[in-house]
């Protein structure tokens, strides 16, 4: 072969394929130490936009957020509230545009996960109520989102506020808004309603008052201003 030969395309080195580089799954050792402490309490995970969402067993929630602040360095706190997957029960129908008539609320997905209709989001669940946290790490440079499913009937779970103590309020207003016990917390306390407000406003079949009075949007009748208010023209009638 000539000296000026071009080298054979079927040999050449651009063209010869490179081995895949492996991908480090940054959740793997998350998931590897999760389900070695926590066994059968852990109970799905999905990856999704970019973080891992864990669902654990209700007696698994306080040990999963020590391991992950404690044994994987998830050391920010980013918030913990609650979902109610009941779908929404209206104390009024909602009123149609035109005709009058009362718009009905659109039937449940059905869900092989949820046998009452209604579905749970990522990593599944069985239960109306859930507990959604979300932890991150400074190092990792990631979050997981932890979710727990509750009793129907009487929703409750370990607290978190000795292991984040910005959890504190956060589970003082998930027991206020959706009534949700939290075993151990120093002080259940209100942040907002009166101490004897009854019932727990964000749940789905906690009536609306005001939708009750007046079917929805509830129109609100404009009157005029007294006599000798705002000018000499207020409360006069054209």
């Amino acid at each position: 072969m000539s000296p000026l030969s071009s080298v054979d395309p079927e040999t050449a080195p651009s063209e010869v394929e490179a081995a895949p580089t492996p991908v480090d799954d940054p959740f793997q050792s998350v998931l590897q130490t999760l389900q070695a402490e926590l066994g059968a309490g852990l109970e799905a995970s999905e990856p999704q936009r970019g973080d891992l969402w864990v669902r654990v067993a209700r007696d698994s929630w306080k040990q999963a957020a020590e391991v992950l602040r404690f044994q994987l360095g998830y050391d920010f706190f980013s918030f913990l509230s609650a979902i109610d997957w009941m779908p929404h029960t209206w104390p009024n129908p909602k009123v149609g545009e035109g005709d009058g008539e009362a718009e009905q609320e659109p039937e449940p997905t059905a869900s092989a996960s949820a046998p009452d209709g209604w579905q749970t989001g990522v990593a599944g669940g069985d239960s109306r109520f859930q507990l959604l946290a979300r932890v991150y790490s400074t190092s990792r440079k990631n979050s997981v989102l932890l979710k727990c499913d509750l009793d129907d009937d009487a929703p409750q779970a370990p607290t978190w506020h000795e292991v984040y103590p910005g959890a504190d309020w956060h589970e003082r207003e998930a027991w206020e808004m959706f009534g949700i016990d939290f075993a151990g917390h120093p002080n259940l306390a209100h942040l907002y309603l009166p101490s004897g407000f009854e019932g727990f406003p964000l749940r789905k079949d906690f009536p609306l008052l005001s939708r009750e009075v007046k079917p929805w949007p509830g129109l609100v009748d404009v009157e005029g201003f007294p006599a000798g208010y705002g000018g000499d023209d207020a409360g006069e009638e054209g």
